[in-house]
């Protein structure tokens, strides 16, 4: 018979610590002057504690079977907080719902350990059904807010459609990521808004927000790409004109829809923006990342915008529950400029890519444009080759 204190459960519970506590390195695989990739993802299902899956109650649970699983860690929210790296991150069950958990750790690329109970959302009077990827923002009012996607089932669709869904922007804020305040949901012009970053500034006296409108729940159809809106309040924020920032262009990597990933970071040369975009292949959407910066006088324009992308799945991390896919909505810079991306492969598990602000904002800056023709990219590789042939090593 099991029990908690079972033969079965304490080397289940040794194999989960030697995960949990396995240090992290460099893959030393990967270079491309920019960014480290690390040998491991930082959290996966299996991160996830035993007694969050398993009844360990004998009476109730006498073969010891795994009652709540978990599927998969993926697009996290991202921020230092006393001195360790937090991740909120999206777990999602069997069930296929997501909610929130608070995992830290004392280096930011290891031994992520998570707090005792996941987080608990307050529901607005119009009931969530899903909510999942938050971004963190710790802004100047002196609140860590969390913009997270909430979604509802569509109730304009045809009697017997099950699966066509509203999403929009949900609002929580917290001061020590225990206690949570529920505010209102963001109202915006568009039908459908994923993926809004809260600017950690105010603007004009206005809280500011990057959004991403779009008319269906997968499909941007109108929606332009990333855009731009002010709103007086947080408590209850309303964009009555949403102003586009960054576009979606015609074959490239964000041909087919794009979005603001983690909080921007201001650097001396501009607000500093990793964002995701999206193309259609024949196996399906790829997720790539890309970067860019915005103006620190007016955080509404590009002011860089190198081409092609900047992280995109590489070797196992191309596999998962949906192939071909990164995603990132944290980020995490020390006071020495070291950063910390996270990042989300296939839907399925987290990982870490560090680099600096002087090499991210050097590649922002002099990674040439997309110059939108392959004509015009040939040329400019052609003239990266001459400028090589007299340089000697």
């Amino acid at each position: 018979m099991y029990s908690k204190f079972s033969k079965e459960f304490q080397e289940m519970a040794k194999r989960h610590e030697e995960l949990v506590s396995r240090k992290n390195v460099i893959d030393t695989n990967w270079y491309n002057g920019c960014f480290e990739r690390y040998v491991d993802p930082v959290v996966t299902a299996e991160h996830i504690p035993l007694e969050w899956r398993y009844d360990l109650d004998i009476n109730t649970n006498p073969y010891g079977m795994e009652r709540l699983g978990i599927n998969a860690v993926m697009n996290s929210g991202a921020v230092k907080f006393n001195g360790k790296y937090l991740l909120v991150c999206r777990i999602e069950g069997y069930d296929r719902k997501s909610f929130f958990a608070v995992a830290e750790s004392d280096n930011g690329i290891d031994n992520f350990k998570f707090r005792k109970y996941p987080v608990l959302i307050d529901q607005t009077d119009d009931e969530d059904t899903n909510v999942y990827d938050m971004r963190l923002t710790r802004h100047e009012d002196g609140w860590i807010y969390g913009l997270f996607c909430t979604e509802r089932k569509d109730s304009a669709a045809p009697a017997g459609d099950t699966s066509s869904a509203v999403a929009a922007c949900g609002i929580v804020r917290t001061k020590d990521f225990d206690n949570w305040e529920r505010l209102a949901d963001l109202k915006t012009p568009g039908p459908q808004q994923r993926n809004v970053v809260l600017h950690p500034e105010f603007v004009n006296g206005k809280y500011a927000f990057y959004t991403r409108p779009q008319d269906g729940f997968i499909d941007a159809g109108s929606g332009g790409g990333i855009a731009w809106g002010l709103s007086d309040s947080i408590e209850n924020a309303v964009l009555t004109d949403e102003k586009l920032v960054d576009a979606k262009i015609y074959h490239t990597v964000k041909e087919v829809k794009n979005g603001c990933g983690a909080t921007p970071v201001k650097t001396k040369d501009g607000w500093l923006h990793i964002a995701h975009g999206v193309r259609n292949t024949a196996a399906g959407l790829r997720y790539v990342l890309y970067a860019f910066m915005t103006s620190l006088d007016d955080p509404s324009k590009v002011i860089y915008s190198p081409g092609g992308y900047f992280l995109a799945p590489w070797q196992s991390e191309r596999i998962g529950d949906v192939s071909n896919v990164v995603f990132s909505n944290g980020m995490i810079v020390d006071e020495d400029g070291k950063v910390f991306l996270y990042y989300a492969s296939s839907d399925t598990r987290m990982h870490v890519a560090t680099s600096t602000i002087d090499k991210l904002c050097d590649w922002v800056k002099n990674t040439p444009a997309d110059p939108l023709t392959s004509r015009k990219c040939v040329e400019q590789r052609i003239a990266l080759i001459r400028k090589n042939e007299n340089i000697c090593y």
